[in-house]
């Protein structure tokens, strides 16, 4: 039923050819509107209306589309052929289409809807009756079985008869069964016959033999689109063209097409298109959309779209099935404003375009909220665009086409809330996720599998894992059974909490299920019984699939690395071994032990079982080299990792300067900057570009050492190679600048730093401050320090800093108030500090202060220094204590650290407390 191509004249828009309308969608239930009152409506022997055929987007074999759009076609092609009027030799269908009358001859069924041949006809009406029975009946010139299988007459001559389900023709044996087969017995009639012939017979004249001419468009149609491989299906379409009373029509093409277009015979297809031409078949709206379909899925987008192009050109509006397919393909590439700009243009074409044949319009869906009119779409187009929307993250306007889906009486379908539950999940909006499931009841819209397991995934996913084991059990109670995905979903949320026990339970019913643990999940499981201290029983559980011999590569890979993120070697080098005995080593394998012994800092191990992987067939590849790199560079062990960094600039696998950097920031750590100018210039001469990282840390480097000239020297080189300057590099050189005491340098830096989003950090701040407490600039001091203090970032040295700034100015006043605040604040936590505040108690004579800050040195473990103790020799003496006793003390200290440091506590409190008695109010005075 396809109908010539007519051109329409709509600027900017697609054209259409004059095939029947898309039917929309009936639903479980059906609203009392008037669009559906005039709907020819389908019941059950209740007299239920029954859920609508699936109206979807993917092509089905025979007519260019895949199987599941076949039942969509039955019932429209059903609907539209109750009536047929004939009018001056037109066939003139009840909703008005025109088609040519069909030679009688050559009528046929399309398949599963299409007006049958009386010879197919009676045979599958027959063979229900009476299929088993051997009778056999001649009339005329053709032999007619019980079952009505018409068969062209069989000379005596060739004395053919049945031998064990057989037909045996001279020398020739046609492995033709008398029953059909049940793999094929949908078809009926002597469809069957006709592939079980073609599926054990090679020669296709001696298994088409029986049919040769009289085979029907319906059954060439059937037989092509039943092949399973394409080089099979293109032998039989050769054979059908060879025979010149097979008409081959531009459904068999189709078919075609979409078979090698699965194989990706891309020559094959440019090939057929090219016949197609040459025999003037004409391309239909499903050939197009054949053809964007298997270009799309080959990964060929470009030319998909040159498809669509050339239809658009020949006038075509693409029907709602290729439309989805256009729409899936923008989607798969991520292009979701494409889509919905495809389908916005699509829905106004084809208003269009129904004006003009019916003559009346009719409201639908309105695309991103615009109004107007449009066509109605089917619930698998709603589904589609409520998906693209979701994918592109526009949840108001996937919302906005669902509430439009149920004003046009389109009910949802699971399908629906299953796009719907995932969408408003994947965006945190748990709450209307609820609402959606209570839609769902009151629609009674039952959910299937996919919808519990996206609601377990989902709440998994927020953390309420409760919940998600709530609605694996009502699952269950709804007679829903469970399948890989739901335990996987759940398993590996169990797993990741260390919820052994209700893991395990799991684990129990997947096995009586025979149900397979993916490879992902079983390396979390490994993971959970090691959190769990359980590593004997993540070592059996890890057996448990070694010895099965089904764990891939990836499989072994993550389980070393579950044990050697936790510091089980052994068993780490275990799994290795085990790996290794399957000869299954990788290089991935040796990547993660590598890593494994790293953190277990045995780097002699690391280094050798890396230069082992040669021995076994294998290169290191560049996450090899980087990890060992710098696993030594971190250790301190700059000289190897250096040796490393040659090997991979000699295997070409250097592309950056990351390698490099870390050695050269290795060798700078422990102190040899002739080593990391050494591999700098290296780097450089082997035109390997240094970055901002590895120019920083050799200015940093200088800046620690306080060599301005070669900080200079770095700084001008990353200036002429285009770099900018960062704040670290900044804070570096105020390192440098307040070192060597170059005030203009480092507030121009200053200067430059607070020009950053950021500003200075607390760092840079305190470097100031410092400079200018050496030279007693005390206003620019305190500016910097109120500044610090209103952002809250003031820290112990910012304090101890302008401590040390008034007590050197002798403003002991200020210097008190700033010792109190940071023991309020809790700020004396540094030996340096502490000392800096009982130097002041000591010189300003506040000895109950002094022996209280020196008491919370002891409860805070902070171990005195010798700094320490001159401050409280000064508190004694001033105190009227002997300086030959202090020098006891002192001698005792030395002698026996734990004994001397009590003696001089008990000695203070004893000295302070009777100065407390004689004189209470000498240290307010």
């Amino acid at each position: 039923m396809f109908g010539k191509l007519q051109y329409v004249d709509t600027s900017n828009c697609f054209h259409i050819l004059n095939s029947s309308k898309s039917t929309p969608s009936i639903g479980i239930s059906i609203p009392t509107t008037k669009k559906y009152k005039e709907q020819n409506q389908l019941h059950d022997s209740n007299g239920r209306i029954e859920k609508s055929k699936n109206l979807g987007v993917k092509f089905r074999p025979g007519v260019g589309y895949d199987s599941d759009e076949k039942e969509k076609l039955d019932y429209q092609i059903a609907k539209n052929s109750r009536t047929h009027v004939w009018k001056n030799g037109v066939l003139k269908t009840q909703n008005g289409f025109l088609r040519k009358p069909v030679d009688k001859t050559e009528s046929e069924e399309k398949i599963g809807g299409q007006v049958q041949t009386e010879r197919s006809t009676k045979c599958g009406n027959d063979v229900k009756r009476g299929q088993d029975s051997p009778t056999h009946v001649v009339k005329g010139s053709v032999l007619k079985t019980q079952n009505d299988f018409l068969r062209k007459p069989v000379e005596s001559s060739e004395n053919k008869k049945k031998i064990g389900g057989q037909l045996s023709s001279g020398n020739v044996v046609e492995k033709v069964q008398t029953k059909c087969s049940t793999k094929w017995a949908r078809y009926g009639g002597c469809i069957p016959v006709m592939l079980e012939a073609l599926e054990t017979v090679s020669d296709l004249d001696e298994a088409l033999k029986p049919w040769e001419k009289s085979l029907t468009k319906k059954e060439r149609t059937i037989i092509l689109k039943e092949q399973v491989e394409w080089q099979r299906a293109m032998d039989i379409f050769e054979w059908f063209k060879r025979r010149g009373c097979h008409e081959l029509n531009v459904i068999h093409y189709n078919i075609m097409l979409r078979i090698l277009g699965k194989a990706r015979r891309w020559g094959e297809i440019e090939s057929l298109w090219d016949e197609m031409r040459v025999k003037r078949v004409e391309p239909i709206n499903s050939t197009y959309g054949t053809l964007i379909d298997v270009y799309s899925k080959g990964g060929r987008r470009e030319q998909a779209m040159k498809w669509l192009k050339l239809m658009n050109e020949r006038g075509m509006v693409p029907d709602e099935v290729t439309m989805g397919i256009v729409v899936q393909m923008y989607k798969m590439a991520g292009e979701f404003k494409m889509a919905e700009e495809f389908l916005k243009k699509w829905s106004l074409c084809k208003c269009l375009v129904e004006e003009r044949v019916n003559g009346a319009t009719r409201s639908g869906i309105r695309v991103n909220g615009s109004s107007g009119t449009s066509v109605c779409l089917s619930s698998h187009t709603y589904n589609n665009l409520i998906d693209t929307y979701g994918k592109a993250g526009q949840v108001k306007e996937a919302y906005d086409t669902f509430h439009e889906m149920l004003r046009e009486g389109i009910l949802p379908t699971t399908v629906t809330f299953n796009t719907m539950i995932h969408m408003c999940g994947n965006n945190g909006r748990m709450e209307e996720v609820a609402s959606l499931m209570r839609k769902m009841e009151e629609l009674q819209c039952r959910p299937d599998t996919r919808t519990y397991n996206i609601l377990i995934s989902l709440h998994a996913k927020h953390d309420n894992i409760g919940m998600a084991a709530t609605y694996f059990k009502l699952m269950k109670e709804a007679s829903l059974e469970p399948d890989a995905v739901t335990y996987r979903t759940l398993l590996y949320a169990f797993s990741i909490r260390n919820m052994v026990i209700e893991a395990e339970k799991l684990i129990l019913e997947m096995d009586k299920k025979d149900l397979e643990i993916d490879e992902f999940t079983q390396s979390a499981l490994t993971r959970m019984y090691l959190e769990a201290g359980m590593v004997e029983k993540s070592w059996s559980w890890f057996q448990r699939f070694h010895l099965a011999g089904k764990m891939a590569s990836e499989c072994y890979s993550a389980n070393i690395d579950a044990f050697g993120e936790r510091g089980h070697i052994l068993e780490a080098e275990r799994v290795f071994n085990c790996c290794k005995e399957g000869k299954r080593l990788t290089v991935l394998e040796f990547n993660v032990m590598i890593k494994a012994y790293g953190i277990s800092k045995k780097y002699d191990e690391a280094c050798y079982l890396f230069d082992s992987m040669e021995k076994h067939g294998l290169s290191p590849d560049r996450c090899s080299f980087s990890s060992l790199i710098q696993m030594l560079a971190a250790a301190d062990l700059p000289l190897r990792a250096a040796s490393y960094v040659r090997k991979m600039q000699e295997a070409g696998l250097v592309d950056d300067c990351i390698p490099y950097c870390a050695v050269i920031s290795s060798f700078a750590k422990v102190g040899q900057l002739e080593m990391a100018v050494r591999l700098f210039d290296e780097m450089i001469a082997f035109d390997v570009k240094p970055d901002v990282v590895v120019y920083g840390v050799l200015i940093n480097a200088f800046a620690d050492i306080g060599s301005v000239k070669e900080a200079t020297k770095y700084l001008i080189e990353m200036r002429k190679s285009g770099l900018e300057i960062n704040v670290v590099i900044y804070t570096s050189l105020i390192k440098l600048y307040t070192k060597v005491g170059y005030l203009r340098e480092a507030e121009e830096t200053y200067k430059m730093l607070q020009s950053f989003e950021a500003g200075a950090d607390v760092y840079s701040s305190n470097c100031m401050i410092d400079l200018y407490s050496e030279r007693s600039m005390v206003g620019q001091a305190e500016e910097i320090f109120e500044n610090l203090k209103r952002k809250g970032n003031a820290n112990e040295f910012s304090y101890a800093m302008m401590l040390c700034m008034y007590k050197r100015t002798g403003m002991f006043k200020e210097a008190i108030q700033i010792a109190r605040k940071m023991r309020e604040l809790g700020l004396l936590t540094d030996l340096l500090s502490c000392n800096n505040v009982l130097g002041l108690y000591a010189t300003d004579g506040r000895f109950r202060e002094a022996l209280a800050t020196y008491n919370d040195m002891l409860s805070s473990s902070i171990q005195p220094d010798d700094s320490t103790f001159k401050s409280l020799g000064i508190v004694l003496l001033k105190c009227g204590v002997p300086k030959e006793a202090v020098g006891k003390l002192e001698c005792m200290r030395k002698k026996d650290p734990q004994s001397g440091m009590q003696k001089w506590s008990s000695t203070l409190s004893s000295v302070i407390g009777v100065l407390d008695t004689d004189s209470p109010d000498r240290e307010d005075a």
